[in-house]
């Protein structure tokens, strides 16, 4: 399981100290202009603790959002926050990139198994993500096997371990891998 240690850091330029880390402060600011309404993600510089916008919504019609979303901006639901600070896309369409440095963990709950065993049935690994971080196969592998990359390389050369994606690819959803014990 990868484990959500904390939100990714936001890499923007602040206006006033120039660094580039920024952190979700939990908050929306809404602003409403007659009909159009204006929805902007609060964020703080982690230098200098300046609160810069990141834009969410502009212009909208009211009656375009949902009432939930709407009341979920306003209410500063923290599901809300999390959701748009996760989103490769957004952050795209706003400007800045993600840093997932420091963000998640893996947690394996792999039993004591012996890997020369004689039954020849492939042992089924499940790789679950809670915090969707893009994160490199070949890496999680040598994390939960505890086994150096070119260990794993091999392994994944030979047919031992079979993955559904290349050992380079990034993954930031559920998959399933198999390990051939003999």
């Amino acid at each position: 399981m990868v484990r959500e240690l904390g939100l990714p850091a936001i890499v923007k330029t602040c206006v006033t100290c120039r660094s580039t880390r920024h952190h979700a402060t939990g908050k929306f600011r809404v602003n409403a202009s007659g009909k159009l309404l204006d929805v902007w993600l609060l964020i703080g510089c982690a230098k200098c603790g300046r609160t810069s916008k990141v834009p969410v919504h502009e212009r909208v019609h009211v009656q375009s959002l949902a009432h939930e979303r709407l009341l979920g901006f306003e209410r500063n639901d923290p599901a809300l926050v999390r959701q748009l600070v996760v989103d490769a896309a957004f952050a795209g369409k706003a400007g800045h990139r993600l840093d997932w440095n420091g963000t998640w963990e893996l947690e394996t709950d792999m039993p004591f198994y012996e890997i020369d065993r004689e039954d020849s049935a492939p042992l089924e690994v499940l790789v679950r993500f809670e915090l969707p971080a893009p994160i490199r196969v070949g890496k999680l592998l040598t994390a939960g096997f505890g086994l150096s990359r070119s260990v794993v390389r091999g392994m994944v050369d030979s047919g031992r371990i079979r993955l559904p994606v290349e050992m380079d690819a990034r993954a930031r959803e559920d998959f399933t891998l198999f390990v051939v014990t003999q």
